[in-house]
C-alpha cells in the first residue's frame, strides 16, 4: 500500500487499529450477520454502541453527571444557530472572534437576533495570530462563545477563562480529547468528529443540564431536549461515525487516555515548532504563547518556493499540506491519530528542502 502522511485539517487522520477492527467488522458486527451500516438503530445492538461511545466518551472526558451527551447530525457549523436558540433567554450572547470559524458562529448568531448577539473581543487587525483578549463583559450575557482552537489560524486556548459564572460555549472541533480542559469550565462543548473523533457526520454536544430550556418555539432537531429525550435517536442518527467513534474512544483509553495524548501531542508539535524556529527558511506566523498544538501553520517568504514546496512534499507523500485558502502558506494538522513517524519524516523533508535551496543559491 502507498505510504501517505495526512496532514489534512478534516476528515482527518484516523487510527490504523481502529480502521483494521471496523474492516474486519464491516460484513458482520458482532456475529450477527449485518454490517453496523445495516443495523437498525432500534436494535438492542445499536444501543449497545452508542451507549458504550457516551461511557467512553465520560470517562475519557470525566464529564460530570449533570451534564448531557448527545450525538447530533449536521456539523459543528449546525450549531452556530442551535447554541442561540437553545441558551439565549432575556440577555445577549457574547462572541470571542479569534479566527473564521469564530466569526461564522457569531454571523449565525446576528442573523437569528440582531444586535443581541455582540462581539467581546476580535483578533482579526492582528490577523487572528493571538487569542484576544475581553477587556469588559456585560452584566446581561446568557453565554459567551468561544472557539478553543482555530483550525484554520493555528492559535489555541490553552486555559479556559471564566467571566463571573456566565457559561462558556466552545467549539472545541479540532482539539477536543487533545487537550485536558475541565468540562465544568463550560456549559456548552460541542465538536465535528471529523478531526480527532471519527468519520464525518456525527457532532458530539456536551450540555450542562440546568441550560437545557422548555420552548415551543425551537426548531425540533436544533432543540436540545429533543436528542435528551430521545437519547439521540429522535430520528436515524448517523449510526456507523458513532461507531467509529466508539471504536476511536477505545483506542485512547487503551493508550491512557487524554492526559496520555497531550503529552504525546505536545511531543509532535514541539518538534515540528523547533524545526521552524530554527530555520532560515521557515516562519511560523502565531505568537508563541498561543500556538496550537494539533494545527500548525508555517510559512515560506517566496510564493514560487511555497509552490515547489507543496509539490515536492506531495509526490513524497506528504499530503493536504497546503493551508487554508484564507491564509495561504502550508499547515500540518496533527491530530491524536497521527503518528510521530509522519512529524519526523516530514521535518527531515523539510530540512532536506531547505538544504537545497541554499545549496543552489
Amino acid at each position: 500500500m502507498k505510504k501517505t502522511w495526512n496532514f489534512s485539517a478534516g476528515p482527518a487522520v484516523l487510527p490504523q487499529t481502529v480502521l483494521e477492527k471496523a474492516q474486519q467488522e464491516l460484513l458482520s458486527y458482532n456475529d450477527s450477520g449485518m454490517s453496523v451500516m445495516e443495523l437498525s438503530h432500534r436494535s438492542s445492538l445499536f444501543q449497545n454502541i452508542i451507549d458504550e461511545a457516551e461511557a467512553h466518551l465520560r470517562k475519557l472526558m470525566d464529564i460530570p453527571d449533570n451534564y448531557k451527551v448527545l450525538f447530533i447530525q449536521g456539523g459543528a457549523s449546525l450549531q452556530f444557530a442551535a447554541v442561540p436558540m437553545n441558551l439565549l433567554k432575556e440577555g445577549k450572547a457574547g462572541y470571542v472572534i479569534s479566527g473564521s470559524w469564530g466569526k461564522k458562529a457569531y454571523q449565525e448568531a446576528a442573523k437569528l437576533y440582531g444586535d443581541r448577539a455582540i462581539i467581546l473581543a476580535d483578533s482579526s487587525k492582528e490577523k487572528h495570530t493571538l487569542i484576544p483578549e475581553v477587556k469588559e463583559v456585560p452584566e446581561d450575557l446568557d453565554y459567551i462563545h468561544i472557539t478553543s482552537n482555530n483550525t484554520i489560524e493555528g492559535t489555541a486556548y490553552h486555559e479556559i477563562p471564566t467571566w463571573n459564572d456566565i457559561p462558556v460555549v466552545a467549539d472545541m472541533s479540532s482539539n477536543i480529547l487533545s487537550a485536558n480542559y475541565d468540562v465544568r469550565d463550560f456549559g456548552v462543548i460541542y465538536a465535528g468528529a471529523q478531526k480527532n473523533i471519527g468519520p464525518a457526520g456525527v457532532t458530539i454536544v456536551i450540555v450542562r443540564e440546568d441550560l437545557i430550556k422548555e420552548s415551543n418555539e425551537i426548531p425540533t432537531m436544533l432543540d436540545y431536549k429533543t436528542y435528551v429525550d430521545s437519547g439521540s435517536m429522535y430520528n436515524t442518527p448517523p449510526t456507523f461515525a458513532i461507531y467509529v467513534a466508539k471504536l476511536v474512544f477505545e483506542w485512547l483509553l487503551d493508550l491512557g487516555g487524554v492526559a496520555e495524548m497531550v503529552k504525546l501531542n505536545q511531543e509532535k508539535a514541539g518538534l515540528l515548532y523547533k524545526a521552524i524556529d530554527e530555520s532560515n527558511l521557515y516562519a511560523s506566523p502565531v505568537q508563541t504563547e498561543f500556538r496550537s498544538l494539533t494545527n500548525i501553520p508555517f510559512t515560506i517568504a517566496d510564493d514560487e518556493l511555497t509552490k515547489q514546496f507543496l509539490q515536492e512534499a506531495q509526490e513524497r507523500g506528504f499530503v493536504n499540506l497546503k493551508g487554508h485558502r484564507s491564509v495561504g502558506g502550508m499547515r500540518a494538522s496533527l491530530y491524536n491519530a497521527f503518528p510521530l513517524e509522519g512529524v519526523q519524516e516530514l521535518i527531515s523533508f523539510m530540512k532536506e528542502f531547505e538544504n537545497n535551496r541554499g545549496a543552489n543559491d
